[in-house]
């Protein structure tokens, strides 16, 4: 079953005259095992929109259901709540015990495993993160570096083995390497556990790559939904928006305007390589 968004909306301060409606009037379904791709600006609503998922804040109007559990109701939304797992933009808010070992089991042992099961788990999904448990458990979380904080925090999610895997901008402040390095984390993870991926980005570039829909949220409203195809062929639009479109989605809309005939649907490097070398070729 996926998840349903009915008619969310979700105000900040209401009735008072710093009243701000954070996601207005948004619906859509995620579908299960896609990789789903929110991007918008600062302020666009994507944070607050993802918290609906998980049940950390309730909507001022509308509904979210996940597999069927209304995220409302309290006692469905606890059931609801297991099969989503979220990954913070700052690792570094989730770790916080005195092992990376420890810190990962942590998820296991309050959904009943015993501490030898807890621990196993947790040394299978460091694993699956490429973090050796034998390097890494007994180090310190705030010993790790900037990427390996982020695939410590998702190790500690996937030990849940949640069903849909939420991640709000896993790629901040990470350099081209360590977002490399996440992003291949997250494929290897949707291929080898069949989970979906909710992911929030700022890079175009990787949303561009890995998603297979994508919604863009502007100023709390749904203003897109669609394939990296139809979204990316409104570059023009999405800049004008205040969007960082992907670096090849800009060239192509740029060669465009200067009157070369190239198509709506290059906005990779891969894509606008395997269109150019067909032109030397006519």
């Amino acid at each position: 079953m996926p998840i349903i968004v009915e008619k969310l909306t979700h105000t900040y301060m209401p009735g008072t005259e710093n009243e701000h409606v954070a996601v207005d009037n948004v619906s859509l379904t995620i579908n299960e095992g896609e990789f789903f791709g929110i991007i918008g600006h600062t302020g666009s609503g994507k944070s607050t929109f993802i918290q609906h998922l998980n049940g950390l804040v309730q909507p001022t109007s509308g509904k979210v259901t996940v597999d069927g559990f209304d995220m409302s109701d309290k006692k469905q939304r606890q059931k609801g709540r297991a099969l989503v797992g979220m990954v913070f933009q700052y690792p570094d808010y989730q770790l916080f015990d005195s092992t990376v070992l420890d810190d990962v089991a942590f998820g296991p042992k309050n959904l009943g495993q015993s501490e030898e099961e807890a621990k196993k788990s947790a040394a299978e999904a460091m694993k699956t993160v490429g973090l050796d448990p034998e390097l890494f458990g007994e180090k310190s979380p705030f010993e790790l570096s900037g990427g390996e904080k982020r695939r410590a925090a998702l190790a500690g999610i996937i030990a849940m083995k949640p069903k849909y895997l939420v991640l709000d901008e896993p790629m901040a402040g990470l350099d081209p390497s360590g977002r490399r390095d996440v992003v291949a984390t997250i494929d290897a993870l949707r291929r080898e556990l069949g989970c979906t991926v909710i992911m929030v980005s700022h890079s175009m570039e990787d949303v561009a790559r890995s998603a297979e829909r994508i919604a863009v949220l502007n100023e709390g409203k749904l203003y897109a939904l669609g394939t990296p195809d139809e979204i990316f062929s409104k570059t023009q639009e999405l800049i004008d928006m205040g969007l960082d479109a992907p670096q090849t989605a800009r060239l192509a809309e740029a060669l465009r305007q200067k009157g070369c005939d190239v198509p709506e649907s290059i906005y990779t490097n891969e894509r606008f390589i395997e269109w150019f070398r067909g032109l030397k070729h006519v």
